[in-house]
């Protein structure tokens, strides 16, 4: 009899593992103990009872949430209102490094599919042997007028070879935003439509512009009466470097030199005013824009890391960003430094020659 009953027990035994309930009990157990696993210490735990932001479905309570782009958390913390980046904390010093894009459905349209930006590039073009305003027009099929207005020659200039002009992408002109500028004004002096600069400039309304923003005007007429001068004089100790490093590509469109050096390397505000813009460009990556008092705006492109935000104040020296290398044009670690309404500060340097405070 308790032989019987032994062979009986082993055989259900044998059932109790090929039953579905026992797999399904092992899981729960797992789910169940996962939390304990989720903290470092039983301390961590019962602040769990003082803390809803320590788990995930809190946050889904509050349709607020959802709503913004605060989708990245911080283990046991609030919500946190910033991508991941690594901060490397050295002799006191917290060094941010971000990612290297921003990822938008615009971005992403760029990464993956075929992008309209290709056909919209302004171009620097060296002057080679033989050419002549008219042949480089029929080379890049836009008109020699529109050659001579982007480089303020008239059509029957003479080139030398070597020399760097300025190739629109379509017929048209440029246009730097002034004080007071809005689309609507900027079209009719222009004779040009509204809804092309837009387009064209990849604007997100009218309101999309900002002092000293270079304005591709497709199909552009040029005013019978000239537009005011935006070239302000700054003495040459307005400025200071944006960064130490060497200069790798002096002056080209627009107005700007490269400065090379390590990925991570701060970038200072040259002069002291206001944070315009703090966006993504696919050519020059992560940029900061900077309006000065005296109307002069500077660019600061292929940035890795950006501490600033649209509408902060800076002064001279402060650290807005780290040099990176990202955006299309970027071939290594450096900084696209760009003034718009007054001379280049670093356009007296020559070609490899090390910026050093």
């Amino acid at each position: 009899m308790s032989k019987f009953l032994g062979k009986k027990r082993r055989k259900n035994k044998k059932g109790f593992f090929k039953s579905p309930l026992f797999y399904f009990g092992l899981m729960a157990m797992f789910l169940w103990a996962l939390p304990f696993f989720s903290f470092g210490s039983l301390a961590d735990l019962d602040g769990l009872k003082n803390s809803e932001n320590a788990i995930l479905n809190p946050f889904f309570k509050d349709a607020n949430n959802l709503a913004n782009n605060d989708l990245f958390f911080a283990q046991n913390s609030q919500s946190v209102n910033e991508s991941p980046e690594l901060k490397i904390i050295q002799d006191s010093f917290v060094y941010g490094i971000s990612t290297p894009r921003i990822l938008t459905t615009q971005t992403l349209g760029d990464i993956f599919g075929e992008s309209s930006y290709t056909q919209r590039e302004v171009l620097d073009y060296v002057v080679g042997a033989g050419d002549t305003i008219d042949s480089i027009a029929k080379t890049f099929e836009i008109s020699p007028t529109t050659i001579a207005l982007a480089n303020n020659i008239s059509k029957s200039s003479s080139l030398k070879e070597g020399q760097v002009l300025v190739i629109l992408p379509v017929d048209g002109l440029l246009h730097i935003v002034r004080s007071g500028d809005t689309i609507s004004a900027i079209s009719k002096s222009y004779k040009a439509k509204s809804e092309d600069i837009i387009s064209f400039n990849n604007l997100a309304n009218e309101g999309d512009i900002f002092i000293g923003d270079i304005l591709m005007i497709p199909g552009g007429i040029m005013p019978i009466k000239p537009l005011p001068s935006t070239q302000a004089k700054v003495p040459s100790s307005f400025f200071i470097f944006p960064a130490e490093g060497k200069i790798t590509q002096a002056l080209h469109y627009y107005n700007a030199v490269d400065v090379a050096n390590q990925c991570g390397t701060p970038i200072y505000a040259s002069a002291s005013g206001v944070v315009q813009k703090v966006r993504f460009d696919y050519r020059y990556g992560n940029y900061v824009t900077i309006l000065h008092n005296n109307g002069v705006v500077t660019y600061y492109g292929h940035l890795q890391t950006m501490f600033v935000k649209p509408g902060d104040s800076v002064t001279l020296g402060d650290r807005i960003a780290t040099m990176g290398r990202t955006g299309t044009t970027a071939t290594g670690c450096h900084v696209h430094f760009q003034v718009i309404g007054t001379t280049n500060p670093l356009s007296r340097y020559n070609l490899g020659a090390t910026l050093k405070y």
